[in-house]
């Protein structure tokens, strides 16, 4: 289902609308958003209606019992998605109670900038960070100054540790293969009282990694994917830069899922040149049609 994102629009609540526990889609598009930097018709088409602003990918994690709400990433687009987060269902505080960063990418940690002191001047909000990513705020500018002045948290996340929230919600990293010139990347799999799901914004070809896609899917409820392009040739430059996998080849990985196996998997993470971003394209209704989902901002998703 979706939540009602005029009622955030208005100012209004969502807490009749939340479940007990819940992830919120918060932002689909990739590092740099959508229209990008200097994509002067794509800027246009937005002005003139054509087209919607999109958020960088971003997801909240709801738990109304115990009081709770995480953010996964810490995107360029973290106050408007923050605001989201506490429109969806307000706690005391407008904080989260936890960042979990997946790695170091532009998209993906440097909203913790909000944290510091030139706006929110944050106390000691917990990120969640793998040894890589955590050294890497620790030891340069200017990240640093968010911990030296403990602005920020950080508190360490291993490969396939698991992280208990509360009795009955947990989330574990395990890594994936992507150009790791900074940081380690992670992907994160969210264990409610429920259902699990399973975070993958950023990876290379499957084929590097050493989890079988198609058994990752079979044992979880939600599978969101890295969907940055759709097909090869889609960018000027040399697309075995970023060797993400195009949409068109996860399609084909998966070809021999069944519907209710398929309908599991939620592209997201968006290139600007992405065609599944437009929802009139056909290359949109063709993967629908093939029973697999294009993630929008707001959709939500029982645990």
């Amino acid at each position: 289902m979706k939540a009602p994102l005029l009622a955030c629009l208005l100012g209004l609540t969502f807490s009749a609308f939340a479940q007990n526990q819940q992830l919120i889609v918060l932002g689909v598009a990739q590092d740099a958003g959508y229209p990008q930097l200097g994509a002067a018709q794509e800027f246009a088409a937005v002005e003139l209606g054509q087209r919607t602003r999109q958020k960088v990918v971003a997801l909240g994690l709801v738990d109304e019992k115990a009081e709770q709400k995480f953010l996964l990433e810490a995107t360029p687009d973290m106050p408007d998605q923050l605001f989201a987060l506490n429109a969806f269902w307000p706690t005391p505080g407008t904080l989260p109670t936890g960042i979990f960063l997946t790695h170091g990418h532009i998209g993906h940690y440097t909203g913790l900038m909000y944290l510091g002191r030139e706006a929110s001047g944050a106390t000691a909000v917990p990120v969640y960070a793998m040894p890589r990513m955590a050294r890497f705020l620790t030891t340069n500018a200017p990240w640093s100054q968010l911990v030296t002045l403990q602005n920020i948290k950080l508190l360490p996340l291993a490969d396939g540790q698991e992280i208990t929230l509360n009795p009955a919600l947990k989330i574990k990293p395990f890594l994936v293969p992507h150009r790791d010139e900074f940081t380690e990347t992670v992907g994160f799999e969210i264990t409610g009282k429920h259902r699990k799901a399973v975070f993958i914004p950023d990876i290379d070809k499957w084929s590097k990694w050493s989890q079988n896609l198609l058994d990752v899917i079979k044992h979880a409820d939600y599978v969101l994917l890295d969907a940055t392009f759709y097909r090869d040739g889609e960018i000027a430059r040399p697309m075995a830069e970023v060797p993400h996998p195009f949409v068109e080849e996860t399609i084909k990985l998966l070809h021999s899922l069944p519907a209710k196996e398929r309908a599991k998997v939620y592209f997201l993470h968006f290139n600007h040149t992405n065609p599944l971003l437009q929802p009139d394209s056909p290359e949109r209704r063709a993967v629908l049609q093939q029973g697999f989902r294009v993630a929008e901002e707001g959709l939500t998703l029982d645990l």
